[in-house]
């Protein structure tokens, strides 16, 4: 169509270096919802310990805890928006 689309620019996101790893791990789990009646009811933790395994998590307990503190905080604010 002869459409000439600029370079997007880079997404730049600034964390604190004890949290990367939950925002890396989020942005991974992020699309693994429960659903039940289109609503969101949580992450599936089944895929969830894939993840783990596969990335060579050395403290799942404690990742998983700051992901569930994320997952509460994200079905707080999508409960908002509905």
């Amino acid at each position: 169509m002869g459409l000439i689309l600029p370079e997007p620019e880079p997404v730049v996101i600034d964390m604190h270096p004890d949290a990367e790893e939950a925002i890396l791990m989020w942005f991974r789990i992020c699309t693994q919802w429960r659903t039940t009646n289109g609503a969101r009811v949580g992450l599936d933790y089944g895929v969830l310990m894939g993840l783990f395994s596969l990335y060579q998590v050395a403290d799942p307990r404690g990742l998983l805890e700051d992901l569930q503190v994320m997952e509460q905080a994200a079905l707080e604010a999508l409960a908002v928006r509905n």
